[in-house]
Parts: C-alpha cells; structure tokens; sequence
C-alpha cells in the first residue's frame, strides 16, 4: 500500500523521457531517474499539478508528447487561493527570479497539499539546501506542512 506522497517537478519527468545527455553529471541523473521510476510508483502516491503539465507539454512536440505519456494518470492537485497567496510569500522570501515563478508554485502545492516528498532534480531553486533552509523556517512561522525536497537518488526505495 502506498502510504506516503511525492510531489512530482517536471525536471525529474524530463530527465526520465529525455534522450540521453552527452553532459555526463545529467546523464548520471537520468539513468538514476530510470532505474527508480518504477519503485518511485509502486511504493508512492504520486501526484502532480497543472504547472507540471504546463511545462511538460511545453517545447518539441515530440518530447512534450512523451513526457504527457508518462504523467497522464498521475492525480492532479489543485492550484488554490491558499497555494496562489503562499507562492506570493516564496517569490517575496526567495527572491526568485521571474523565469523561475513556477518554482514557487511547486514549492507551494507541496506544502499546501501536505505531500511527504517534493522531489526534483531542480537544484537551483528547489532541490537547494538554502532554499530548504529558508522554506523550513517560512512555514514553521506561517504554521503549514514542510515537505521533504530532495533529488530522486535520495528516496530510499
């Protein structure tokens, strides 16, 4: 029975479904990424948002065609008032830069939806210890649920 739940970002997605990388540190992650994707789904609840649809069926149609493929039963959580105010406070505290806006947004549906792990290979803006420093401190104040953010290789499955 699945107990727990993760947060699927869209980069751990496009690592799965991408050709392999001539970048050998992105190639190290994909192949991660495609030996554990199926444990990930068997011994997790996995959910998603519209952002993650949004950005996956974004750029070749081909690629983006692929990763819908692989999301396409994945439940939808849901993008709120509560989820829209508290990525209002992350943009603010994280200083975000505008190309990453939707970073916040993950950020947020995570901890809104009470989901266990956020798991993305997003190390700039999400999968950052700082950023885990500072989103920790941001909802013990606020009093909201911190879900664990890491890469896909440190889900122990």
């Amino acid at each position: 029975m699945q107990n727990e739940s993760i947060y699927l970002e869209t980069s751990v997605i496009s690592y799965y479904t991408a050709k392999p990388s001539r970048d050998v540190i992105v190639l190290a992650h994909q192949e991660i990424t495609h030996e554990i994707w199926d444990k990930l789904k068997k011994k997790f609840k996995i959910y998603i948002s519209e952002v993650v649809i949004e950005e996956a069926g974004s750029g070749d149609k081909e690629a983006s065609q692929k990763r819908l493929s692989v999301i396409q039963d994945f439940p939808l959580l849901e993008l709120n008032k509560e989820v829209e105010k508290l990525t209002e406070v992350y943009i603010k505290e994280f200083q975000i830069p505008k190309k990453a806006l939707r970073d916040a947004v993950h950020l947020a549906i995570a901890s809104v939806h009470n989901i266990d792990y956020l798991v993305s290979w997003n190390c700039a803006h999400i999968a950052n210890g700082v950023v885990i420093k500072k989103l920790s401190e941001i909802n013990t104040k606020m009093g909201i649920h911190i879900p664990v953010i890491c890469t896909p290789e440190f889900l122990e499955v």
